[in-house]
């Protein structure tokens, strides 16, 4: 049930909101925590901050039962071939972009598994393009782009969840019997009926009222990566919990990767380096030659027949 909006000092400005809008959603109305924060001294401002921050997590956990949901169905959409596509608009869909750009080094994915459209394309990811949020051809447009299919899972962020271009994504996509998901933070919005899935973490009013950046930016963010994380966990690209499938591009996270393969097999140092080497930097390939005593083919092929699953090797 949608709450009322709540009266401000400005009765008659209040009124004309609901006029334009209907039922102001809470995450555009004035937080009375934070009514009077253009006169507290910084120390005074990062409390006020920082307490609404706290409840975030809360709102989160009671979204968790719908957030499994979500992992199921991307765990079976990326088995079978499908992929994860985030969509969204302005901070939204930065966050989608930031979630999807570090799932193949994390966690060793092909680039076109873990997707992320955004309106405005790649020029909004460093400058506000507010307009292109209302543009629900191009939202529709987007998602055809990218041949949207019954095996993938598309995940709507909007904070608002009204937002005309995510939810014309959204709805492409169920017209393509893809899974739908969608993130909000304002209960019974109409993302919540555009998408199979609702996940939605009601965070209220933001410190500077309206600025979704802050709180519900924050849940969304958690939100992504529990989906994400989760699911590649749930695919075997994590061991124990270490990320085994990492890409070593740079030298932390080769140092990283020699770490996991001696950690989890007893190795030293030295034999842990170069038994990574001997198999092109595959951490879980060093792992299943050192555990089992294989040579690197032998290694493979025990690992193409178990999918890579480190869990089913033993």
């Amino acid at each position: 049930m949608r709450a009322s909006p709540r009266r401000t000092g400005n009765s008659r400005l209040s009124r004309n909101a609901r006029n334009r809008t209907g039922a102001i959603p809470a995450t555009e109305r004035p937080n009375p925590s934070s009514a009077a924060i253009d006169a507290q001294d910084i120390t005074s401002i990062l409390r006020t901050i920082q307490k609404q921050d706290a409840g975030v997590p809360a709102a989160v956990k009671r979204q968790i039962p719908n957030i499994a949901r979500a992992v199921e169905a991307v765990a079976k959409a990326l088995r079978r071939g499908g992929r994860l596509i985030y969509v969204g608009a302005g901070t939204s869909g930065r966050i989608g972009m930031m979630d999807a750009a570090e799932c193949p080094p994390t966690f060793g994915t092909a680039s076109e598994m873990v997707l992320a459209v955004m309106a405005g394309g790649s020029r909004a990811l460093t400058r506000a393009l507010e307009g292109s949020e209302d543009d629900r051809t191009q939202g529709r447009r987007d998602l055809a782009a990218r041949k949207v299919g019954p095996r993938d899972v598309v995940v709507g962020l909007t904070a608002s969840g009204r937002t005309p271009y995510t939810l014309a994504a959204l709805g492409y996509a169920r017209s393509r019997r893809a899974v739908t998901v969608a993130v909000t933070c304002n209960p019974g919005s109409p993302a919540t009926r555009a998408a199979r899935i609702a996940i939605v973490p009601a965070t209220g009013p933001e410190v500077v009222a309206g600025s979704t950046r802050m709180k519900a930016a924050l849940a969304q963010k958690m939100v992504l990566h529990m989906i994400s994380t989760a699911a590649m966990i749930r695919l075997g690209r994590v061991y124990r919990n270490y990320m085994v499938e990492v890409r070593p591009t740079n030298k932390k996270l080769l140092e990283r990767a020699r770490s996991i393969v001696g950690t989890v097999t007893g190795a030293d140092r030295q034999t842990a380096a170069s038994t990574l080497e001997r198999a092109g930097k595959d951490v879980k390939l060093a792992i299943v030659m050192l555990q089992h005593g294989l040579d690197r083919a032998a290694a493979a092929k025990l690992l193409r027949r178990l999918r890579r699953d480190l869990r089913a090797i033993g």
